[in-house]
């Protein structure tokens, strides 16, 4: 497979699992999916797969100076690994959003942003649901 299929794959498996976690947190597939990690786990095999390719065709990567890491995402198994690791960790984010509401229950309209925003941005999805989780706790406490 060639490293441009690979990418379109690890995308058909990523987006469907952030429609869920979206549009039908609760739903038992999607708590069966969340609770046994069962995406992240094969992006990760994937991972593990494409940064090992990278390593033995280009040696250790070297991530000490900002030019070195410019470098390794000129070599397209390193930045196919890299696309890999931020579609893996990003969706354990939102899956631990998903995890944090059972128990907050912050509406899913309000959610819904932050999970988009986690699925195209990351931290800042991350960073908008921690602002929203400390309004409502501070405000369950008052």
């Amino acid at each position: 497979m060639t490293p441009a299929q690979v990418f379109s794959i690890v995308g058909m498996l990523a987006l469907p699992m952030w429609a869920l976690l979206i549009f039908l947190p609760k739903w038992k597939v999607t708590r069966f999916l969340i609770d046994h990690k069962i995406i992240p786990i094969i992006l990760s095999v994937v991972y593990a797969i494409y940064i090992t390719i990278a390593i033995i065709d280009g040696g250790m990567m070297d991530f000490g100076s900002l030019k070195s890491v410019m470098q390794l995402f000129t070599v397209e198994n390193a930045v196919l690994a890299g696309w890999i690791h931020y579609l893996a960790f990003d969706l354990l984010v939102g899956m631990w959003i998903v995890n944090q509401n059972k128990s907050l229950q912050i509406h899913p309209v309000i959610l819904a942003p932050c999970l988009l925003g986690t699925f195209l941005f990351g931290p800042v999805g991350f960073l908008v649901f921690m602002s929203i989780k400390t309004i409502k706790l501070k405000n369950s406490k008052a």
